[in-house]
């Protein structure tokens, strides 16, 4: 089958590539990349285990053919560290609120948080767990997850995270 060449940023990096016109953007990231933090869930779009931020929109990247993305900004969860190596609050945040278990769905979670928390950055937990509605965990039963995200959102804010009484 005839390759196409595709361009595009990944995690602020310029890559080129060839690519068959069928290969999905999670099977490039991985096999071609060697970005492996995005997992394979589902290949249905059901699970949000693939989700990355391209061009400041979350998406399930089982859903799209890389060469759809030739010329994008991609972000996936190797390039949510901060510069110095550091955590980004939102992986603070699942660390510091037990917002993972087993960890599977954990990188695309994020990713959608991070997307969420871009468009409202002082969500409610309604609006948090609406916003995060397309990701599916089966271990945590998302209160955790909840947290981690409310965590983030303040420390983004320049505040503290203050749990609620329950």
């Amino acid at each position: 089958m005839a390759k196409s060449h595709v361009k595009m940023n990944v995690n602020g990096r310029d890559v080129e590539s060839l690519v068959e016109p069928r290969t999905l953007l999670i099977h490039h990231l991985r096999e071609n990349l060697n970005l492996t933090g995005s997992h394979i869930g589902c290949d249905t779009t059901h699970c949000g285990a693939c989700t990355v931020d391209i061009d400041g929109k979350s998406v399930k990247s089982c859903t799209v053919f890389a060469i759809q993305v030739d010329g994008a900004r991609i972000t996936t969860i190797e390039g949510m560290a901060n510069s110095d190596g550091s955590l980004h609050p939102l992986q603070e945040g699942f660390r510091m609120m037990h917002g993972l278990q087993c960890g599977f769905c954990t990188p695309g979670m994020i990713m959608r948080a991070h997307r969420l928390l871009q468009e409202n950055p002082n969500p409610t937990e309604d609006e948090i767990r609406f916003g995060i509605a397309g990701n599916l965990c089966r271990c945590t039963g998302y209160q955790n997850i909840v947290k981690a995200i409310q965590y983030a959102a303040a420390k983004l804010r320049g505040t503290t995270y203050v749990e609620a009484a329950e």
